[in-house]
């Protein structure tokens, strides 16, 4: 969906009472670090948003050679996780211009970050926004699944 198609729905879904939790990533290889990350981010509240950077920021964020997959393909592998209400791809490097549309009652990161060192924890903070870090699943990310591949394990 485009975020454009989501904001509506979300606003009458706040409307009904109903708990917002956004979160944000690349989700370049799709694993079970994911998935339990998502699902633990669905404990939160009522629905999850989730916004897939653009092949475009993955590049940037990640360098040459990523993604590996294209951000179609990746908001719809995440779209199909029973935790996940909503996805939508974002073009900018920082998901601030989408939080601020959401403005969600919750922002979840994995645990590799500390929340006041987000770039977005400031906005998130000035709107009301509590940000939660969610542990790894050791053992699994996109990183470490790369790594295995080029060394041939």
């Amino acid at each position: 969906m485009k975020l454009s198609e989501v904001i509506p729905q979300i606003e009458k879904l706040k409307k009904e009472g109903k708990k917002i939790i956004t979160t944000n990533g690349c989700f370049d290889i799709l694993h079970r670090g994911h998935a339990y990350y998502l699902q633990e981010a669905k404990k939160l509240g009522d629905v999850l948003v989730v916004g897939i950077n653009s092949d475009a920021s993955v590049k940037s964020l990640k360098g040459e050679g990523r993604p590996l997959n294209k951000a179609h393909d990746r908001a719809y592998l995440i779209s199909q996780l029973k935790s996940v209400d909503f996805v939508f791809v974002f073009e900018e490097s920082l998901p601030n211009e989408f939080l601020k549309k959401v403005a969600p009652h919750i922002h979840v990161k994995g645990g590799d970050y500390q929340v006041e060192s987000l770039p977005e924890y400031k906005l998130l903070h000035s709107m009301g926004a509590k940000v939660v870090t969610i542990p790894f699943v050791e053992g699994y990310s996109t990183t470490s699944t790369l790594n295995k591949v080029r060394a041939g394990e």
